[in-house]
């Protein structure tokens, strides 16, 4: 596969069902945090554990900030291809990678669907062969279960041809 971009990206709508995800893991986070810094004042724990747990919101907040930068990066960097020999998948921000999933490994294709994508009406799509696995973050729904019927088929064809 060369370096040219492939056809098709992702739903517009992954980077604000990434962000809301972001964003509620980021507020337990901050919650879990507020209850050990509740522990700490309440049992008098030593000095230094007030100090790590000072780094690890600082960490977090460092962590919040660029998880609402990086999903608008990774919909930028994401796309997707497929013929009736290869599903090529291209994605990455600082490290860019790039895979050709041939049909004929292909094992099984199925669609995951969590309650915040179901709000935005789109699906991810995971791609399993003998010996990894490959996951399309999110697509319009009738698209996913349009490209899960072809991956299916051409890699039950080729099975079946050989």
């Amino acid at each position: 596969m060369s370096d040219r971009n492939l056809e098709h990206t992702l739903s517009p709508s992954f980077p604000k069902i990434r962000k809301i995800t972001d964003a509620i893991t980021n507020i337990v986070g901050f919650v879990v945090l507020g209850v050990f810094f509740w522990l700490d004042y309440y049992f008098a724990w030593p000095n230094w554990t007030f100090w790590l747990l000072v780094g690890l919101v600082v960490l977090n907040i460092i962590g919040s900030i660029w998880s609402i930068m990086e999903p608008t990066y990774l919909y930028r960097s994401w796309s997707y291809q497929f013929d009736h020999e290869y599903l090529q998948l291209s994605y990455g921000i600082f490290k860019k990678e790039w895979v050709t999933v041939p049909m004929t490994k292909i094992q099984s294709v199925s669609t995951s669907q969590g309650p915040i994508m179901k709000r935005y009406h789109t699906r991810s799509i995971k791609v399993e062969t003998m010996g990894s696995s490959h996951t399309i973050p999110a697509l319009e729904e009738e698209i996913a279960l349009q490209l899960r019927e072809i991956l299916a088929e051409h890699a039950k064809l080729k099975e079946v041809d050989e």
